[in-house]
């Protein structure tokens, strides 16, 4: 028999004064109090606490569990209902609801003790040893946080020697978003994965899905051809069969032509196969028509670099050198701050302005030596070895002018000749390789800034040889017209200009008197400008629209350089710092795929 407690007769006393009403309860009715609730935030930790103590001293239990190994576990049917809907379909609806003894085949004594103890503390732990038993028998007890918790886990120790082990245990399991984590590690540490053993032991279906995927991170098509290579001979017999199938999607003309020649028309595998030989010609003709057919050759999906993430976008930035070259150029990665050099040019090319088709075909356009040109270089990024090549020169000299790209096609904006500023406006055909005057402006305009939206090209700002401007006009390529649309609220002339979300930007640059950090943006489908943040520098600068972010890449006054990076989150409205890119004769910058050879981390 339980002993209830005895109150003393002042404890009496106080309970009857409380339930009778007293002065304090007049008190609080005449100020109209209403109730509140209170929580106690360690009531549920102390309650799983208790409830461990009377399982661990057996009190109330009311169902054993036993495994094959003979080990005995004990625990309160309504706690394992709570926590499981295993236990709780079990315990309701089964032949074991009228059990208090119940044998648990299917899982190992020392997982199902992990699991039980869980259920009463709510904490695990996972290690490289447990895991593999851990998350199948969580996923069939239906205790989502933990195998969610064993799935992070896994996520952690991805490694090249054992992701494709982890890819096919996450898929066996239904482990969604472990199984995107692995693959999209793999893609990216491809060529490392591809050197173990999980992937010579892959079956013919995965090595085929995975060098047919475009996103595959390789800076080098001629290693994919290796893996693949290296595959097949790893047990030649039953799959060489297969190497043509897997051949059709190494993408070899990308491959350069002295590797080709080299390495590949020498593998004793290809000789045999004339479908091999096929894909062969096709590399050895593709790399013979991008030497002099560059813009228009007809691409089968062989012929189209990998796209693997935003990684595969860098700056290509251009800085004046007082040594040759003049025109000084670097590749640079935004994600991991690496820099390395790129092709230069021999003439300076400050004046000039740059465009860019396909983010693989860079075009520097007029302004040679601080003086107008006609000049037109272009660079291929993908080639192994680029460098600048002369194009068909423009029809008018220029310096200071603008370029914009549109359907692939690069005009070539006002500008001046040397003598005064430019209204005409011509553009080049990259399919015929021929330069023609459209419509000429309303206005001369030179240092203007130019972009395109919804197929539109805009021509903003600038100087007309007398002062700077703050109108803006608009070319409709279909009618051959220019349009005024909204003035800026100031004028501005060498500032930086740039798009994202069909929105664009115009970033400080010189006024009437002065270089400013002020910003505004204009969106065609109101219209109208409307300021924005300010940047924390003043100065004319480059701008890169990348991600959805706009960079602000060092720039210049007329007093001193700026050597701060500054990036625009137009999500929050706010300018963020970046790196210092210390190269203090920075002053322009486009966005191009990774080319070949530039590091990848």
């Amino acid at each position: 028999m339980i002993q209830l407690p005895i109150l003393k007769e002042n404890e009496m006393d106080a309970l009857h004064t409380a339930s009778s009403g007293s002065e304090l309860d007049q008190v609080l009715k005449s100020n109209a109090c209403g109730p509140t609730n209170f929580r106690n935030s360690s009531h549920s930790v102390r309650l799983l606490e208790d409830l461990l103590i009377l399982r661990k001293n057996e009190v109330l239990c009311d169902i054993t569990f036993k495994t094959d190994d003979g080990t005995i576990l004990f625990g309160h049917k309504n706690v394992l209902m709570a926590a499981s809907p295993y236990f709780s379909a079990m315990f309701n609806n089964f032949d074991e609801s009228n059990k208090d003894l119940v044998s648990l085949r299917e899982l190992d004594s020392t997982i199902l003790r992990q699991l039980v103890d869980y259920i009463y503390t709510g904490e695990i732990m996972i290690t490289k040893e447990n895991v593999q038993g851990l998350l199948p028998a969580a996923n069939l007890l239906q205790l989502n946080y933990v195998s969610g918790a064993c799935a992070e886990f896994l996520r952690t120790q991805l490694e090249p020697s054992n992701c494709i082990g982890i890819k096919e245990f996450a898929d066996l399991h239904n482990c969604t978003e472990l199984l995107s984590s692995s693959e999209a590690y793999i893609k990216k540490r491809f060529l490392e994965v591809a050197e173990g053993d999980e992937f010579l032991s892959l079956s013919f279906q995965k090595v085929f899905e995975l060098i047919s995927c475009n996103d595959l991170s390789v800076s080098f098509e001629e290693k994919v051809f290796e893996c693949v290579i290296n595959w097949v001979k790893h047990e030649l017999i039953c799959r060489k069969d297969f190497l043509e199938k897997l051949m059709e999607h190494v993408r070899l003309p990308l491959a350069s032509t002295q590797y080709i020649l080299q390495k590949v028309i020498k593998e004793p595998l290809l000789k045999n196969s004339p479908k091999c030989k096929d894909y062969v010609f096709e590399a050895l003709h593709f790399n013979l028509l991008k030497s002099v057919q560059r813009f228009t050759i007809p691409l089968s999906i062989r012929c189209k670099p990998r796209q693997f993430d935003n990684s595969q976008k860098v700056f290509l930035m251009f800085s004046r050198s007082d040594t040759l070259p003049k025109c000084y150029t670097e590749w640079y990665d935004p994600s991991t701050n690496l820099r390395e050099n790129a092709p230069g040019m021999n003439d300076s090319r400050v004046t000039a302005s740059v465009g860019v088709i396909k983010d693989q075909f860079v075009f520097v356009v007029g302004g040679v030596n601080q003086s107008s040109s006609r000049s037109v270089s272009m660079l291929d990024v993908s080639l192994q070895l680029p460098c600048w090549v002369p194009m068909v020169d423009m029809l008018v000299s220029r310096h200071q002018l603008g370029v914009g790209i549109l359907d692939d096609c690069i005009y070539a904006v006002g500008g001046h000749d040397g003598t005064s500023a430019l209204n005409s406006v011509e553009v080049f055909d990259v399919s015929i390789q021929k330069w023609r005057m459209v419509s000429s402006m309303t206005i001369k305009r030179s240092h203007l800034g130019v972009g395109i939206l919804n197929n539109r090209l805009y021509a903003v700002g600038g100087n007309n040889d007398s002062s700077n401007l703050k109108s803006v006009e608009c070319y409709d390529p279909s009618l051959d017209t220019w349009t005024q649309v909204a003035d800026m609220s100031v004028c501005r002339s060498e500032f930086g200009i740039g798009i994202l979300d069909g929105v664009m930007y115009v970033i400080g640059g010189y006024t009437e008197s002065e270089f400013v950090k002020t910003v505004e943006a204009f969106s065609p489908s109101d219209g109208v400008w409307s300021t924005i943040a300010d940047m924390d520098a003043c100065r004319y600068n480059p701008v890169i629209s990348l991600d959805g972010l706009l960079y602000v890449m060092s720039g210049d006054t007329d007093s001193y350089m700026v050597d701060t990076v500054e990036i625009y989150d137009p999500n929050t409205n706010t300018w963020s710092k970046g790196e210092t890119f210390s190269t203090d004769q920075l002053y322009g910058g486009v966005v191009v795929h990774r080319p070949p050879h530039f590091k990848t981390n």
